[in-house]
Order: structure tokens, then C-alpha cells, then sequence
């Protein structure tokens, strides 16, 4: 049970390499558990789509969760937007924090980037590759697109407003710039490259991270565990925050059995807890406040209000509210 009334420290920075920024929201509570995670959102996306597995993380170390470059208003940098580059700013990061273990937790093309920088550090012991893509079956375009349709009928609106706001901010160029870079990425074949222990996550109508691919990945890795979450689909990362918390926490404690499913009711992001009008309120400006600073390339305005925006959802979702 977490200490409610323990407060989180958010800050959030701008981690320079050369012409590429990456921005860094970090949420602390203090407790000194010597864990820590660093979380990288998927392709046009960035780390809005934590903002519920964040505050739960925070309880058990401190978390950074980054908007790589070109990606939630951050200015793309010229550079070829591949696995390798975001990777380099990835490892840029930890180096920066001096994050010598750190668990990396990937999202969707997030998870490219993760094995990339595994395949780099063999002392990492442990990471999340969540809804890892893309299926080497399948890596076109079109048919990409359309696994893409058949998992986005399954999530909420909420998830949908978070997408579409997130790619506006990212501009279709660049997406379709990074689009061919992400789809020739063969992440089965790198995954073996990394000593990491990982789990493998999914949600049971994942049409993009199909169980055929995680079969091939839990083949090919070093050592893997690989799990589903019933009733959610791509973006379990946000939808069902509560269970990946729960069983990122059981993988980094060598708890986890290798092979299972979680009930979508102990996984699924429930009402707040310590919710009120305010909170919602405060919820909505803090985002909206973002996105407009984001478009005008205000940096310190997005710096202000993401950091608002998550000492939000820390004091509606801190960890132990829902046990």
C-alpha cells in the first residue's frame, strides 16, 4: 500500500544530443527503491499515453518518460528517423541521469527502439516491450493500416482524442516520413541481440502485435515471458495502465510466470479515486494548455503544463488508491 500522502516531484526537461531534443517528464515520490523507468511512446505518440502508468510506477522509483524527437511538439531534428537514431537518444538520456539500470518500458514502435538500445547495453537485466510491432508477415503500408482500424474500434474515446491530438502535433510528414523506417524494422530478429530478461505484453484484440509475432519473439530473445491482458487492445499501455504496472512489477521481482492472462477487471484504469469537479477540470486544462503551447512551439508552456497535468493524475491515481 503506497503512502498517500507522500507527494510526487515532477519536473520536466529538454536532453540535448547535437540538433535532437528529447523531453523528459520526470515523477518522483523520493522513496529511494534504486529502481528506475524510462518509458518511449510509439511512432507520432509521446508520453501522454502514460500518463496513468506513470504515477503508478513512481511508488516503486523514478520514472522518465520521454517525447522523442519530431514527436508531441519537439522539433525533429533532419536526421533519419530510425530505431537506431531514437535509440541513440534514448541511451543519451540514461547517460545524462546517470540511469545505470534502469527497466525500459516501449510502446508499439517504442518497443523497436527498446531492443535497439538492449542490443547495446547487455548489463540492462529487465524490460517491457508492450504491443512490440511490427509482424514481418505483414509490414506493408496498407495491411498495417488496416490492423491499426481493427484494434482502434476496440478503445475508448479518450484514447482516440489522445491519437489524434498527439499526430497533429507530430504533422503527417514526418509520421509518413517515419512510417518506412518503423515498418523494415525487423524487431524479430534484433531481439536476440539484447541479455535483457523481457516481458512481452499485449492486449487480447491487438490486431498489430498479433500472438504469431510474440510466439517469435519469446523464440528468438534472450529470456522472455509473455503475457495478455483480456479486453484491451493496442493501447493497453493507457487503457489497462493498472495490470502493465502490476505485472512490470512482478517481472523486475522474477515473480511472473512465463506464460499468462490477466482478467481485464485487475488490469483496466478505473474512476478515479479522488476525483472532483477540480480534478477534472484541471485534468482538461492542463492538456489543452499543452496541445496550444505545443502548436506555438512553446516550450516552457508545454514544460509547465505537463508538469501540471501529472501532479494531476498523481493526486487522482497515486498507487495504492486501488488495491
Amino acid at each position: 500500500m503506497a503512502d498517500d500522502s507522500r507527494p510526487a516531484d515532477v519536473q520536466v526537461d529538454t536532453y540535448r544530443r547535437g540538433a535532437a531534443r528529447t523531453r523528459v517528464t520526470r515523477v518522483s515520490t523520493g522513496a529511494d527503491t534504486g529502481r528506475s523507468f524510462v518509458l518511449v511512446a510509439g511512432i507520432g505518440v509521446a508520453s501522454s499515453y502514460f500518463e496513468f502508468l506513470a504515477p503508478l510506477l513512481a511508488e516503486e522509483g523514478e520514472v522518465y518518460a520521454l517525447d522523442l524527437p519530431g514527436f508531441g511538439g519537439v522539433p525533429a531534428s533532419g536526421e533519419n528517423p530510425t530505431a537506431q537514431f531514437f535509440a541513440d537518444q534514448v541511451e543519451g538520456v540514461l547517460d545524462h541521469y546517470g540511469l545505470t539500470a534502469p527497466v525500459l518500458i516501449g510502446h508499439s514502435m517504442g518497443t523497436q527502439v527498446v531492443a535497439e538500445v538492449l542490443a547495446r547495453r547487455h548489463h540492462l537485466t529487465h524490460a517491457v516491450l508492450v504491443s512490440p510491432v511490427v509482424d514481418e508477415t505483414e509490414s506493408n503500408a496498407l495491411l498495417q493500416a488496416a490492423r491499426f482500424a481493427q484494434s482502434t474500434v476496440r478503445e475508448s474515446v479518450h484514447i482516440a482524442l489522445l491519437a489524434v491530438s498527439a499526430y497533429l502535433l507530430c504533422g503527417f510528414l514526418y509520421f509518413f516520413e517515419t512510417l518506412p523506417h518503423m515498418l523494415r524494422y525487423r524487431i524479430s530478429d534484433r531481439i536476440g541481440a539484447g541479455r535483457a530478461t523481457v516481458l512481452l505484453l499485449r492486449g487480447e484484440f491487438d490486431r498489430p502485435s498479433p500472438r504469431r509475432l510474440h510466439s517469435r519473439l519469446v523464440a528468438r530473445a534472450e529470456a522472455a515471458r509473455r503475457w495478455e491482458i483480456e479486453g484491451a487492445a493496442h493501447c493497453v499501455v493507457n487503457s489497462h495502465a493498472v495490470g502493465v504496472a502490476r505485472l512490470t512489477m512482478r517481472h523486475v521481482r522474477d515473480e511472473l510466470a512465463p506464460k499468462g492472462r490477466m482478467p481485464a477487471a485487475d488490469a483496466a484504469v478505473p474512476p478515479a479515486s479522488h476525483a472532483d469537479v477540480r480534478m477534472v477540470l484541471g485534468a482538461m486544462a492542463s492538456r489543452f494548455a499543452e496541445w496550444i503551447s505545443a502548436a506555438r512551439k512553446d516550450e516552457h508552456g508545454v514544460e509547465r503544463a505537463k508538469a501540471r497535468h501529472a501532479r494531476v493524475l498523481w493526486r487522482a491515481y497515486r498507487p495504492g488508491s486501488h488495491d
